[in-house]
């Protein structure tokens, strides 16, 4: 705790000193500039390190890495709530394939999905007649007519806007049902 406030302390000296060199940089000399540089980023890096932010960060490029993809890489789906709950769920962590490539193909039923797991396509688990009902959609709805359904459906149901998690995946596989029809 004494260190982080020390470290505070260098930090806003140092952001001081760059505003002041900014001011003279201005008044006098844009060469001054050059030493204003040094000075801010100085000060920045030691307010990351202060609070906590830089351990932070490492950490979770520590656990990405160890999860098989590069610290700058967005893990799949997303850093979302609900992509993380999606990831844990599948039991795999995200991580596709043996090496942690993804697939960049759809899977054939009865195969391997893009995540190594389960293959989710062909027939969701509902009946096509269920899965109309779900979506409001008549049996002749067209193809936009079904998406624009499922996309209002999905605004009522969904779990971050207030909706059921349940109903919500029922929306899912219902759309997923009728879009492989």
């Amino acid at each position: 705790m004494d260190r982080d406030v020390l470290l505070l302390g260098i930090a806003a000296v140092l952001a001081g000193l760059t505003a002041t060199l900014a001011m003279l940089a201005i008044a006098y000399s844009p060469f001054v500039f050059l030493a204003a540089i040094p000075t801010g980023a100085a000060a920045y890096f030691l307010w990351y390190q202060a609070s906590g932010r830089l351990k932070e960060d490492m950490r979770s490029r520590a656990a990405r890495r160890r999860a098989g993809r590069r610290a700058d890489e967005a893990p799949p789906g997303g850093d979302s709530r609900f992509a993380r709950e999606a990831r844990a769920r599948m039991g795999d962590g995200g991580r596709a394939g043996p090496r942690g490539t993804r697939g960049t193909q759809r899977s054939r039923v009865g195969g391997r999905g893009p995540t190594g797991g389960a293959a989710m396509s062909g027939n969701a688990g509902m009946p096509p007649g269920d899965a109309r009902r779900t979506l409001g959609v008549d049996a002749d709805a067209s193809e936009s007519a079904v998406k624009a359904a499922y996309r209002d459906r999905v605004k009522e149901t969904h779990p971050d806007s207030g909706g059921d998690e349940e109903e919500f995946k029922r929306v899912n596989r219902a759309y997923e049902t009728l879009k492989t029809e």
